[in-house]
């Protein structure tokens, strides 16, 4: 599945010809963030973040690919696994594909190594503005990266501090 997964993310970011453009935070409505299940410190972790979107005025969507060892913490959050992706490495997911067709002014991916099967999902998305960790073949998938050292949380406060900054 793997091969055509990559076929199939490759097709999505040439076909997907949405607009592009990072807004100033004061104006942005819509926020969605998306991300790999790792352990109940990363859920609280982004719990907080949501909070504090919601608390600066932003409506907030999250998505989360949980792999088939970890567990959904408080089935807070919608998720999609890879049983959701067919043979020819699409997503079926009806939750995932609703996702990729909102048009969020900031889409948050929160994984510092780049999971393939999400990339798939960045990579039909809609979204004005995606934010991410920074590594090279990442250039595609994303219109804002940061180079973060830590792990995810410290990933979440400079996207936080970073996006807030953009005037």
């Amino acid at each position: 599945m793997f091969n055509f997964l990559q076929i199939s993310t490759n097709n999505h970011l040439r076909k997907n010809k949405s607009v592009r453009t990072c807004l100033p935070y004061a104006e942005a409505q819509k926020v969605g963030i998306l991300f790999t299940v790792e352990d109940k410190q990363k859920h609280n972790n982004i719990k907080d973040l949501v909070k504090r979107l919601e608390k600066d005025g932003k409506k907030v969507t999250v998505l989360c690919f949980l792999p088939d060892d970890k567990q959904n913490y408080e089935f807070l959050f919608d998720f999609f696994t890879k049983k959701d992706f067919n043979m020819w490495g699409n997503v079926t997911s009806p939750l995932a594909l609703k996702f990729a067709n909102i048009e969020f002014d900031y889409l948050f991916y929160l994984d510092t190594d780049p999971n393939p099967l999400i990339l798939n999902l960045l990579a039909r998305c809609k979204a004005k503005c995606r934010l991410g960790h920074y590594w090279e073949t990442g250039k595609p998938f994303f219109e804002f990266m940061v180079e973060s050292k830590g792990g995810p949380h410290e990933l979440m406060e400079s996207l936080y501090k970073y996006t807030t900054r953009l005037r």
